[in-house]
């Protein structure tokens, strides 16, 4: 008579390791009126510090700002034959015709040059500032009065 093969072992979750579900915080639903879950990575901290400044620049100077696109990407393509000794923070690609103007925000030089939340918090603040005032034509404390040039 042939036997049959044993089933393959059971892989459980490392939070399900006596069998009773998946149990804590990440799985608990949100009671009306409670914020939602703490960002789980460094990407969303600084998505959401980005936004958070975007949101406060854009709602201030959306009628002469035009469509802006603004984005985030780990870190600046440079060509090999770049000698410049810094690395670039940001990228503003103006737009023309149907095309919008892009703002792209580089995460990780940004957070290589933070101590911590706080700082980050303020040197994204610097950058997209001084990135909309160039596109303006103005001053960056006439984007943002909080702005202070420090170099």
């Amino acid at each position: 008579m042939p036997t049959e093969p044993a089933p393959a072992p059971r892989r459980r979750d490392r939070r399900d390791r006596r069998g009773r579900g998946r149990r804590g915080p990440d799985v608990l639903p949100l009671a009306p009126g409670h914020r939602p879950p703490r960002p789980r990575d460094r990407r969303d901290v600084f998505d959401r510090i980005l936004l958070d400044v975007v949101t406060a620049i854009d709602e201030r100077w959306s009628d002469r700002l035009g469509l802006v696109e603004y984005a985030v990407e780990d870190t600046p393509q440079l060509p090999p034959d770049w000698d410049s000794g810094r690395v670039p923070l940001s990228s503003l690609v103006r737009g023309s015709g149907a095309t919008p103007t892009r703002l792209v925000v580089f995460r990780r030089p940004l957070e290589h040059r933070a101590a911590d939340r706080t700082d980050l918090e303020a040197i994204v603040f610097t950058v997209v500032v001084e990135q909309v005032a160039e596109l303006l034509g103005l001053e960056p404390e006439q984007v943002d009065p909080r702005y202070r040039d420090e170099d």
